[in-house]
C-alpha cells in the first residue's frame, strides 16, 4: 500500500473527514468529530505509518505477529493506538480492516444519540 491508497481507505470511511490540525504535513481523519486515524505525508526513518485506534486485547496480538505494527507514534495510551507501518509485514486487506476497527473503536465511545446519528444513512 502506497500513501494515497491509504488516504483513500480512510476516506472512504462513512462521514469522515480529512483535516490537519497538528500542520500541513499531517493528514487526520475523523468522524463525528473524533479521530479515528492520522498519518504524516513525509515519512519517517522506517518509512510511512498510519496511528490508528485499536482495541487494547486485539493490540497485543498484533503486536506479537507483526513486526510493523508497534506503539502508537504520538499516543498517550500505548495500548489504544498502534502505528502501522503500510510498507513492513502487515498486509494491505489487514490494513484495511484496521482502519474500520479504528472507526469501530471511535463509534464505540459515542453517546448513543450520536451513535444512531453516525450510523443513519450509512
Amino acid at each position: 500500500m502506497n500513501i494515497e491508497e491509504l488516504r483513500n481507505c480512510c476516506l472512504a470511511i462513512n462521514k469522515a473527514v480529512e483535516c490537519t490540525p497538528f500542520g500541513d504535513d499531517v493528514l487526520v481523519y475523523k468522524i463525528m468529530g473524533k479521530m479515528f486515524a492520522f498519518f504524516s505525508l513525509v515519512p519517517k526513518d522506517i518509512g510511512h505509518f498510519v496511528v490508528m485506534k485499536c482495541d487494547p486485547e486485539r493490540t497485543v496480538e498484533l503486536r506479537e505477529k507483526y513486526e510493523g505494527i508497534t506503539k502508537g507514534y504520538y499516543a498517550g495510551n500505548s495500548l489504544l493506538w498502534n502505528s502501522v507501518y503500510i510498507q513492513k509485514d502487515v498486509p494491505d486487506w489487514l490494513i484495511k480492516e484496521l482502519i474500520q476497527h479504528s472507526v469501530d473503536e471511535v463509534v464505540k465511545k459515542l453517546s448513543k444519540r450520536k451513535q444512531e446519528e453516525y450510523l443513519a444513512n450509512e
